[in-house]
């Protein structure tokens, strides 16, 4: 377990330490009469609580009464905070970060209640969230993207009419915008002209294509419909081991600490598989249609088709409307049944005459 993890752990099963001393912003203090002896602990009305935890008043409002936070003490007509509200506060925002839903919170913290500790469920969060490829991500300048994609604009090309060159490249910030929305580019924090690259290779991919004559819409267009097909993949790579591995850990919630490790360990050995799998089926299809796909528009005639698949490309827009309506894992299933759909009632309606001959249908009981 990495440190950020065991840290979190430490903070679940002994709760975040409190300091004791000079009251936070907001907070009032008063001498514990127990544990160590004069200390001071920690007291917070609503306000001030939110405030130190990053939360909305009606936020903590609303996790007491999901079952969430404790209630507070009650003192004449104000009710009182303490560092263990704090303390969950920031264990359930760390948690909604991880991507648990309120409900699963709810039930992890139940059980941190009744005496299991959080710190195998998190290593195991943690294992899952980690990456997935060894790729590391880089750092790029607009100067440098500017020199990378040199015709963005279009104007090194008009200037090649003209028989000059452009004095300096620049960004088409529509074209820029695609990108950071497609995620080949994120902005940097505090920097306007330096942008993060989660993936450089899906930059280098894009700038060849481009040089090769690719248009950028083309190439975001090609993207998008590609990550929904790997959207897909991985959905059915991650049902796959759901059912024949994972389902004896997720059968009840939560685990336990050793349950969780296990988990954890079958991930870290199951997490090169799926790029495993790709690659080899990439390049099985890739054999297998690229012969054919050159000898076709090479005008050559003998080349077998029997065995392969018949493709149909869709428009993004399309993939895209689909996968918004039935999700990426269904939407090549709902294609297909769509198509079939389609087929059968023009099939259905060439059976039907044209003529006054159908007179009767309607009338048969």
């Amino acid at each position: 377990m990495n440190g950020e993890i065991a840290g979190v752990a430490a903070d679940a099963d002994k709760g975040q330490p409190v300091e004791f001393g000079s009251a936070p912003d907001g907070a009032s203090d008063r001498t514990s009469t127990s544990g160590s002896g004069g200390a001071t602990a920690y007291e917070y009305r609503i306000e001030d609580l939110a405030q130190q935890s990053g939360a909305t008043v009606r936020t903590i409002r609303a996790y007491q009464d999901r079952g969430l936070l404790p209630r507070p003490e009650r003192r004449g007509r104000a009710n009182v905070y303490g560092a263990v509200h704090l303390t969950r506060l920031h264990q359930i925002a760390d948690l909604l970060e991880r991507g648990y839903t309120l409900a699963s919170i709810k039930e992890l913290l139940e059980a941190w209640d009744t005496g299991r500790g959080l710190g195998g469920v998190l290593g195991l969060a943690a294992e899952v969230a980690g990456p997935w490829s060894d790729e590391k991500a880089d750092r790029i300048t607009r100067s440098e993207l500017a020199a990378r994609f040199r015709n963005l604009t279009g104007s090194e090309a008009a200037a090649g009419d003209k028989g000059t060159q452009p004095e300096e490249a620049r960004l088409d910030e529509s074209a820029l915008q695609e990108a950071i929305a497609l995620g080949i580019l994120e902005r940097a924090p505090g920097k306007d002209d330096e942008f993060l690259v989660p993936s450089p290779q899906e930059l280098s991919v894009a700038v060849e294509l481009h040089a090769a004559g690719v248009p950028l819409s083309a190439i975001s267009s090609h993207l998008r419909e590609l990550r929904g097909q790997m959207e897909h993949i991985a959905a059915r790579f991650l049902e796959f081991t759901t059912e024949h591995v994972f389902a004896r850990y997720l059968g009840h919630s939560p685990p336990s600490d050793g349950e969780a490790a296990q988990a954890a360990a079958l991930v870290r050995r199951l997490r090169p598989l799926a790029q495993h799998t790709v690659d080899a089926e990439l390049a099985r299809a890739m054999r297998k249609f690229a012969n054919h796909h050159l000898h076709r528009h090479l005008g050559a005639t003998d080349v077998p088709t029997a065995s392969l698949d018949h493709r149909v490309p869709l428009p993004a827009s399309t993939i895209h409307a689909v996968n918004q309506l039935v999700g990426s894992e269904n939407a090549p299933r709902f294609i297909a049944l769509a198509a079939e759909r389609e087929v059968a009632a023009r099939t259905l309606d060439a059976c039907v005459p044209s003529t006054g001959q159908t007179e009767g249908i309607d009338q048969i009981p």
